[in-house]
């Protein structure tokens, strides 16, 4: 008996019900009635000539044969799609349409300079911005939801590509009659009495890791959503906070503040772009970095 052939229409609608493991969901997002999609999910399975989904009420999962088909069909629709960003973007660097995910720490002190920038210098780039903590975008990344992520960079990513942007410090911030000390050993301080970011954030990872001592606390006493509402808090007598160098301009505006730095070797969180090592636009990332690092040097100016 002839099958018939594989489609790119097939593999996109079933990467579409992998991820979002229901029939309905899949059908809104690739703008398809749910029964049309069901009939090509059918014929694929038969061209495949296996299941790929176990139906339940209420959800869909993926067979065990499925979950190793959805890991191939991830890489063969990046890999389509860099085709298109291929021809698309060949000629002009920085033009048309890149997705940018950006962690909560970072967005609020680079994007005004960076956007004002790249509207003037690269008018014909569309930037859509995605802000949310390191590992969902990530994820996102991996699996061609977005070209490229600004974040606190390790050196452990698979797959993944990075560019050094800077070297950001760590200050603690206390209320303003806190003038005990001028420089402060991280490794006295008691996370108890620290003020951070929720469970999620790099930041809180980062900071826990640095101020850890003989006693093994390893849970600060309070967390909160953004930095800015921690920065209030610590103005009014709740504690102290580690905060980044590159928000104290903006968190420190109006607020009874003060700022200690930290004794030799100061901590600090490397940023830097990341992205997929198959991506064909490494050029228009690497003209990105180079964009965040002038727009930087015209907000301290």
């Amino acid at each position: 008996m002839k099958h018939s052939s594989l489609s790119l229409r097939q593999l996109r609608y079933f990467e579409a019900v992998a991820r979002l493991g229901h029939f309905g969901a899949a059908a809104e997002e690739c703008a398809i009635t749910q029964p049309a999609l069901s009939m090509q999910i059918k014929e694929l399975e038969k061209t495949l000539g296996a299941l790929l989904f176990e139906r339940r009420p209420g959800e869909t999962v993926l067979t065990p044969l499925g979950r190793e088909i959805a890991e191939r069909v991830t890489k063969i629709l990046l890999a389509t799609n860099d085709l298109a960003a291929i021809a698309k973007h060949r000629e002009k660097i920085l033009s048309g349409t890149l997705s940018l995910g950006i962690i909560p720490t970072l967005a609020p002190y680079i994007l005004p300079s960076l956007l004002g920038y790249l509207q003037k210098r690269y008018p014909a780039l569309r930037l859509e911005l995605r802000e949310a903590q390191t590992k969902a975008m990530l994820h996102e990344l991996s699996h061609g939801g977005l070209d490229l992520v600004m974040a606190a960079i390790t050196n452990d990513l698979p797959d993944l590509e990075e560019q050094h942007l800077f070297d950001d410090r760590f200050l603690l911030a206390v209320p303003a009659d806190d003038t005990k000390r001028s420089r402060v050993d991280p490794e006295t301080l008691d996370p108890g009495q620290l003020i951070l970011l929720e469970e999620g954030h790099c930041l809180r990872d980062q900071a826990l890791s640095f101020c850890s001592n003989e006693r093994g606390i390893t849970k600060a006493g309070l967390g909160a959503t953004s930095l800015s509402t921690i920065m209030q808090m610590v103005a009014n007598g709740y504690g102290a906070t580690f905060i980044p160098e590159i928000a104290v301009e903006t968190e420190m505006r109006g607020r009874k503040l003060a700022l200690q730095r930290f004794t030799a070797p100061e901590p600090s969180r490397q940023i830097g772009l990341v992205w997929r090592k198959s991506s064909p636009r490494k050029k228009d990332f690497e003209a990105l970095g180079a964009a965040v690092k002038e727009a930087l040097k015209t907000k301290r100016k």
